[in-house]
């Protein structure tokens, strides 16, 4: 299906502006069988319009109606005329293939509606509330800092602080950094955030206390930790996309893991070569 995508998107904008076929007066309340063209002697359906439109991406879907018909029309026309002769000269890696391409739809149509059914709220609740049972909030830190470009200017700058000057004034006078100016205050930052030696001295300080200073590949810290606190975890709603994503994941495992179980399989023990997946010519004996 998705190898004739660019060409349903193709004969889409050709038919942009014909005129959409009327159905035949005869049918009252077209149904899914409703004859739309006979090919060759095959008969194309509604129904199989209304198929293949559950099919396409949504970019083809939200396409006006009247587009979208007459352009799936043609395609599956076109498609019935290029079956038709190829099935005149069928050989071995058309029919496999053919075989193939129904067991991979018919199996991905099937794990398409497990992952689609609804999931109720307190399978929901239950995913979330086991996501988070074992997980402990990190810390957060909220610090500032005066960057300058030699350890001996941090130096001077902690002596003034000792002496009791203002920590956000000398960093708006001092700084380096872009933070200066504010006073050189960070704001609120976890684990993982700050370069880390630079998170490493603000983990080890005290609220209220100003570090050594620091190097960094930007240049000298001054650092003082103004607070700390517990993260937050994130709200159900907040994680509700994923958890959805992970019920429908774990639920299509389920039932591959089941059917397999339940399945007759049957695998001889051979001596395959696996190169001999690459020998096309085996296809042709």
């Amino acid at each position: 299906m998705q190898r004739l995508l660019a060409s349903v998107a193709l004969v889409a904008a050709l038919s942009a502006h014909a005129t959409m076929p009327a159905l035949a007066d005869a049918h009252e309340g077209p149904d899914a069988s409703t004859v739309l063209a006979t090919v060759n002697g095959t008969e194309i359906t509604l129904g199989h319009l209304i198929a293949m439109q559950q099919m396409l991406p949504d970019q083809y879907r939200e396409l006006p109606d009247e587009v979208l018909y007459n352009g799936m029309l043609d395609q599956l026309i076109q498609q019935q005329v290029l079956a038709d002769a190829a099935r005149e000269d069928m050989n071995a890696s058309r029919e496999l293939g053919l075989e193939n391409e129904a067991r991979a739809f018919l199996a991905a149509a099937l794990l398409n509606d497990i992952a689609a059914e609804p999931i109720p709220d307190e399978e929901l609740q239950a995913a979330y509330d086991e996501a988070i049972a074992g997980v402990e909030p990190g810390t957060e830190y909220n610090a500032s800092h005066i960057l300058v470009e030699t350890e001996e200017e941090a130096q001077e700058i902690i002596t003034e602080l000792e002496g009791g000057a203002d920590f956000a004034e000398l960093a708006a006078e001092r700084s380096v950094g872009p933070s200066g100016p504010n006073g050189g205050q960070l704001g609120w930052f976890s684990q993982g955030m700050m370069v880390p030696s630079f998170e490493e001295a603000v983990m080890a300080l005290e609220v209220g206390e100003i570090s050594a200073p620091v190097e960094t590949q930007f240049g000298w810290h001054v650092i003082v930790l103004n607070d700390t606190r517990t993260e937050e975890l994130p709200a159900l709603e907040d994680v509700r996309a994923d958890l959805e994503e992970q019920i429908r994941r774990t639920r299509v495992e389920a039932a591959i893991a089941e059917l397999t179980e339940a399945g007759t399989i049957d695998t001889p023990e051979l001596d395959i070569d696996p190169a001999l997946i690459r020998n096309t010519e085996l296809l042709d004996e």
